[in-house]
């Protein structure tokens, strides 16, 4: 049920689900917010079986690459961005969703998320 509940809630949002690589899914979204405002990307999540119990592993990854490459630790906006292994043109960004349990546990809820670390980027 988790990985069909969360393809369904993304399309109820609106979104064209597409599989990159395994265990990752991907769609087109065009930034709502903050510095990149209007640019439309990829944006993809590892699929985890837990959802809706868990969130989505990690954080984002987004094609075309918005953040520079950082590697290792740091906080947001510009610590812990890394290539992602869906590809060279992807970047992942560690932006794991601390208070999940505390929330609706629903995509859309996750993509407000989202919304909020696009929105706070100088």
């Amino acid at each position: 049920m988790s990985r069909i509940d969360f393809i369904n809630q993304l399309q109820v949002l609106g979104y064209n689900v597409q599989e990159p690589a395994p265990w990752f899914l991907s769609f087109e979204y065009e930034i709502p917010v903050g510095k990149f405002s209007g640019q439309k990307v990829n944006i993809a999540f590892q699929f985890d079986n837990g959802f809706p119990m868990n969130p989505p592993a990690g954080g984002p990854h987004f094609k075309p690459q918005l953040l520079p490459i950082t590697g290792g630790g740091g906080t947001h906006p510009f610590g812990a961005v890394h290539n992602s292994p869906i590809g060279s043109e992807w970047e992942y960004w560690s932006r794991p969703f601390k208070d999940w349990n505390r929330t609706d546990k629903t995509v859309k809820t996750y993509m407000a998320h989202i919304r909020n670390l696009l929105a706070t980027i100088p």
